[in-house]
């Protein structure tokens, strides 16, 4: 089996190699297939865990991993190439990813966003998702990323400047801190981005707006906003070709009832909604919610939280267009965001406000994070300012947090601790999916060639067969469909040959702690009365479009 080497980040070609090595060496249990195009021409390539010997995966309840949908997060796709290699290490040997991969199937897309990745790794460029230009199709006045002293990054900018709001901290040179409001009398500095400025008069520095301004997880099709509210959105929901391609997969792959896209960065585990709190949500799907990101907890370290109550980039202001709202909403996915990796975490941080520290927190928290690079990494994810003789500025000092290998994604060598308890949280995510059973089939002769044919249809999951009380309410799913196939000769006396028996509960609602009732509405009793010559086989189809399909035969004795 082909080794994943997690000691470095791969690129989207070497990404490809890895899945059809995969693909190739485990052709029973994995098979490879292109589900779109990028922007650049770049397939998008999904890769199908499930024993095929045990059924097709449309026909089995499934779980969808992706990553990468923002550009420069390249943890997430290693983390989606350590499950896949995981599962397949693992199947024969281990209880719980054979009984996965036998019962259910897992579509893992670990690069959406081919372009953007390629991009990322090769480019101290940031770009946020896409490499289309954006909002923009021409070239705007104002400073614009660059590495101007071709040292192969882009960090910061400071000069000297009487109205700045920063000044040198007086602990640790390396450090900027925010000028106090009524300080006066000290040396302050603006704080710039590395880069040019285009169109510069001489005095004020206008910023340009980003060249490639998408952002992929603004562009679904949930509560979507044109770019004046929200930037990043792209000209339509889902005009993106990377975003078409998991909306078109996922609404034509109804038998997906849970969901994690990875992310970077703060260690966290987020679920929808984006534009509301808990409280507007189904009060069971809060419930479920809540137990599923407790047993991430559990198993990652990561905490819990929804997207609007715990980390809003603005306090009144809402994320719109994002996966896993409209997973969610439009649906019924049990949708997680995993952001993984969290260096501010690593350095001892551990209780705040994961958005309101990037806005502010007290100088010793920096003083941290500088001694844990310069203890863990050896200094290297900080370059020490130092002077460059700037184009239209003048002599300025060019320094600062190489922030897409520190804060951004894990460096090197902690890679490999970073994805591996996620992967244990998308094994449990996947197990609790539903699934739809067939048992106590069997057919009792009555004589002069009557049968009564019996079975159970049973859900042994953790989610009921619609997945999501949301599903539930959008139809997102259809009831739960039995047919009966008879044998040659024989005629049905009683019963349907086809029909609908609704939808059975799973363990996900029964959580009365005292004197609560425990009803098994989780399974459903079928009887038919056949007429047929002895020796016939009829067969019973259970079909339910999220918890799988399930087929006995029965010989008539």
């Amino acid at each position: 089996m082909p080794s994943i080497d997690f000691t470095r980040y791969y690129r989207p070609h070497e990404v490809e190699d890895a899945l059809k090595a995969f693909a190739e060496a485990h052709p029973r249990l994995c098979s490879l297939a292109s589900i779109g195009t990028s922007h650049e021409g770049r397939a998008i390539w999904c890769l199908t865990l499930t024993n095929r010997d045990s059924g097709l995966d449309i026909e089995k309840p499934a779980f969808w991993l992706d990553a990468n949908i923002h550009a420069t997060e390249v943890a997430g796709c290693m983390g989606a190439l350590h499950v896949i290699q995981t599962l397949l290490g693992r199947y024969g040997s281990d209880p719980r990813a054979t009984a996965l991969l036998d019962q259910r199937a897992l579509y893992v897309v670990p690069c959406l966003n081919p372009d953007g990745m390629e991009q990322a790794l090769t480019s101290p460029i940031y770009v946020r998702s896409g490499t289309r230009r954006y909002p923009y199709a021409d070239e705007r006045d104002g400073l614009f990323a660059e590495d101007i002293n071709g040292d192969g990054l882009i960090l910061d900018m400071r000069i000297e400047d009487p109205d700045g709001g920063w000044k040198v901290s007086d602990k640790d040179p390396r450090l900027m801190r925010r000028r106090a409001p009524d300080e006066y009398g000290g040396t302050y500095y603006r704080v710039y981005t590395e880069g040019s400025i285009r169109g510069y008069d001489g005095v004020q520095v206008k910023i340009a707006p980003p060249a490639q301004g998408l952002d992929f997880n603004r562009n679904f099709p949930y509560i979507w906003a044109p770019e004046g509210e929200q930037p990043g959105a792209g000209p339509f929901p889902a005009s993106e070709p990377e975003v078409r391609t998991a909306v078109a997969f996922l609404s034509g792959h109804l038998n997906v009832s849970c969901a994690i896209s990875y992310h970077t960065y703060s260690g966290v585990i987020l679920h929808p909604y984006s534009d509301k709190p808990d409280e507007k949500m189904a009060q069971d799907d809060v419930w479920t919610y809540k137990e599923i990101g407790q047993r991430g907890k559990e198993l990652t370290g990561y905490p819990h939280t929804s997207v609007y109550q715990g980390f809003r980039y603005h306090p009144r202001e809402v994320m719109n267009g994002a996966f896993d709202d409209w997973a969610y909403d439009q649906l019924g996915i049990f949708a997680f965001t995993v952001e993984l990796w969290d260096m501010v975490g690593e350095a001892g941080i551990k209780e705040r406000d994961f958005i309101e520290w990037f806005r502010d927190h007290p100088e010793e928290d920096d003083l941290k994070l500088l001694r844990w690079n310069d203890e863990q990494l050896g200094g290297r994810g900080f370059v020490p300012w130092r002077p460059f003789a700037h184009p239209q500025l003048g002599e300025v000092e060019i320094g600062g947090w190489i922030e897409r290998r520190t804060f951004g994604n894990p460096p090197e060598a902690f890679l490999l601790r970073t994805v591996e308890p996620n992967t244990e949280f998308v094994i449990a995510h996947a197990l609790m999916t539903p699934r739809l059973e067939l048992r106590q089939v069997g057919a009792e002769p009555l004589g002069e060639g009557l049968y009564r044919v019996r079975a159970v249809a049973v859900n042994t999951g953790y989610l009921p067969t619609y997945g999501s009380k949301r599903a539930y309410e959008v139809r997102a799913v259809r009831p739960i469909e039995l047919a009966l196939e008879l044998p040659a000769g024989a005629s049905l006396i009683t019963g349907e040959v086809r029909h609908e028996i609704g939808q059975l509960e799973g363990r996900a609602h029964k959580r009365a702690l005292w004197g609560g009732d425990y009803p098994s509405d989780n399974l459903h009793k079928l009887e038919w009365t056949v007429r047929a010559p002895a020796g016939g086989t009829l067969r019973i189809t259970a079909a339910s479009q999220r918890a799988g399909t399930a087929r006995a035969d029965v010989t008539l004795e």
